[in-house]
């Protein structure tokens, strides 16, 4: 990921990332971006997307558009890299999400899956609950699981933002 356009940037309007995705048979979780449009341009490869329940497969050229509040996921099923322009409408702090999951990836601090232990996860997710949400188990559990563990979290050291 790199970013291109920041929030800062744009007075909250957007995030804009210029995002390199290798293939892998791992997807990310399920998710919603509760008060965002998420919107991705590919640029070369092909990205398979699942959106509300429905998969497809988007090549170069092509402009996949989800509104806010919609469960979806991506991922690279193919053998070579796919190069697409990702954007965030508004920008909220979905970047800080992003810069702490990537940080705690370069440290090792993420299973196979690419998340952190139960703990730390309740804290970021609290932190960014309007940024991003996974889908299962529903928000109202989660919700209440998370604020029971995050302040565990916060005894054991762990924060919403890594560096």
């Amino acid at each position: 990921m790199r970013f291109l356009k920041t929030g800062a940037e744009t007075k909250g309007e957007l995030l804009q990332i210029d995002c390199i995705s290798p293939p892998t048979s791992v997807k990310e979780p399920e998710h919603i971006h509760p008060f965002q449009e998420n919107k991705f341009e590919i640029i070369s490869g092909n990205c398979n997307f699942s959106i509300d329940g429905n998969e497809h497969i988007a090549k170069p050229g092509e402009v996949v558009s989800i509104p806010p509040n919609v469960r979806h996921h991506f991922w690279n099923a193919g053998d070579t890299d796919v190069h697409y322009i990702q954007e965030f409408r508004p920008a909220l702090k979905i970047m800080n999400f992003f810069e702490t999951l990537f940080a705690l990836a370069r440290d090792g601090k993420l299973n196979e899956k690419g998340i952190p232990n139960l703990f730390h996860m309740s804290i970021i997710l609290l932190a960014y609950k309007n940024e991003i949400r996974v889908t299962k188990p529903p928000w109202s559990v989660q919700n209440i699981t998370y604020k029971i563990l995050a302040p565990i979290g916060k005894l054991k050291g762990y924060s919403a933002e890594y560096q």
